[in-house]
């Protein structure tokens, strides 16, 4: 805050500084210095001898005296000389040497000129203007020293920026002119592939529309022999009528011979049968122990311990519908059993996925008495699997080159006609091939719900 200059001081001041005066603003370094000189010097001085405005200060300490009361303090010493004379006092007291120069007329040369000004202000010995006018010229060339400097610095951090930039701009550049040239030759490239592919599509176009020709054509013949077929087929149909004619006058003339026919085939029938059972204890022939599926080339797995087989205890859960398809005469269940495996538990090892499976289907076979196949596909393991197949269920793996869908299709294609195949898989692929021979395709989940409460 700038403080008033001050005109002739009233009787009782110090010196012939009664007759000087500023007659500009005291410098703010040199107010700031003295403020702080008064606020030192305030704590020595009873309340009775405190200006009344400052009173109220009177238990600060110091440093909130400076920051709370420096215009207050500021005012008081410019105004009221008596107290000036008191800080003075304090003043000469705390530092004497420099009072006693000052008082002299000869401040001391080494000693900082705002801490002589402040210090001239306050004592106000004669000179006392010049002093703190000197000091304020001091603290302006310093600032602007220290602004040179500033400036200085600050110019030529913006030169390092500059080159740093103009390096950046030139590789910037650079790099965008290579990628501006890549860009350019992958233009022209797929200006050529656009190019060909028009043309393909133009041939493409061509060869579409003679081939709406051609099916034109081969409507129109299609249409002519429809015609001729109807005509065949309404003859056909004629000659049925006539045929179904006879063959019911055929009817009732054997129906009255029937009874005795009827009876001679069922004596040769029951001399097949006792012939066929004779010769089987004569020659003791074992029951067949080769099924359709047996003859089907694949690779066998190794033999392991039945130690070495995991037994799992799973959750409760019954589908029926499984279980009425094994109920089925002579039932072959076909298992595709990755898809299984991946399907119940995909996070487990191949090889404890085969484990948990097999050991399922084990238990499975025991208690549907159904004959089960499982099928995996070996087309890429680098080595044979070593693993014992568990009682009631095949284990086969794919050979090289051959896949687990194409195996399981072979074994569905080697049984007879007529024959109860149910095929567990939720390859859709695989699911159609085996419904198109005859077998009862199912889903992997199935499988798992009728496999957790065995």
């Amino acid at each position: 805050m700038e403080q008033p200059a001050s005109g002739a001081e009233p009787a009782g001041a110090a010196g012939d500084g009664a007759a000087e005066a500023l007659d500009r603003p005291l410098p703010e370094g040199v107010r700031r210095r003295v403020v702080a000189l008064v606020s030192d010097a305030f704590g020595g001085l009873t309340v009775g001898e405190l200006p009344a405005q400052l009173r109220q200060y009177a238990r600060f300490t110091p440093t909130r005296r400076a920051k709370f009361a420096g215009n207050a303090m500021a005012a008081a010493l410019e105004s009221d000389p008596l107290f000036r004379q008191r800080i003075g006092e304090r003043l000469s007291q705390a530092q004497p040497e420099l009072s006693g120069a000052l008082e002299a007329g000869s401040p001391p040369a080494a000693a900082d000129p705002v801490d002589v000004a402040a210090a001239a202000y306050v004592l106000r010995p004669t000179g006392w203007v010049k002093l703190v006018a000197a000091a304020g010229e001091e603290a302006q060339r310093a600032d602007a020293e220290r602004a040179d400097e500033a400036s200085r610095r600050e110019l030529e951090q913006l030169r390092a920026e500059l080159a740093e930039a103009r390096t950046q701009t030139r590789t910037e550049t650079e790099r965008l002119r290579s990628e501006l040239e890549t860009a350019r030759k992958e233009a022209e490239s797929l200006h050529r592939k656009l190019r060909s592919a028009v043309s393909d599509v133009k041939r493409g176009e061509a060869a579409l529309r003679r081939t709406h020709a051609e099916i034109e054509t081969i409507r129109s013949e299609a249409a002519a022999q429809v015609s001729a077929a109807e005509s065949e087929s309404r003859r056909l149909k004629a000659r049925l009528g006539e045929a179904e004619a006879a063959v019911e006058a055929g009817r009732r003339a054997a129906r009255e011979g029937r009874s005795v026919e009827d009876m001679r085939l069922r004596l040769l029938l029951d001399t097949v049968l006792d012939a066929a059972q004779g010769l089987r204890r004569e020659l003791a022939l074992p029951p067949a122990g080769i099924h359709p599926a047996d003859t089907v080339d694949a690779v066998q797995p190794g033999r392991m311990s039945p130690k070495d087989i995991a037994a799992r205890a799973l959750s409760e859960t019954d589908p029926a519908l499984l279980d009425q398809l094994l109920a089925l005469p002579q039932a072959h269940l076909v298992v595709d059993g990755y898809n299984v495996t991946k399907t119940g538990y995909p996070t487990m090892p191949l090889e404890k996925q085969r484990l948990r499976l097999l050991g399922g289907l084990s238990m499975l076979a025991a208690q549907t008495g159904a004959e089960i196949t499982c099928v995996f596909d070996g087309a890429e393991l680098a080595a044979p699997v070593l693993l014992a197949p568990p009682r009631g269920v095949r284990v086969l793996f794919s050979k090289a080159g051959v896949t687990a869908d194409e195996l399981i299709r072979q074994l569905v294609r080697a049984e007879p006609p007529g024959r109860p195949v149910v095929v567990v898989s939720t390859d859709r692929e695989v699911a159609d091939g085996v419904a198109k021979a005859g077998a009862r395709p199912v889903a992997s989940v199935l499988l798992l719900k009728r496999l957790s409460r065995v």
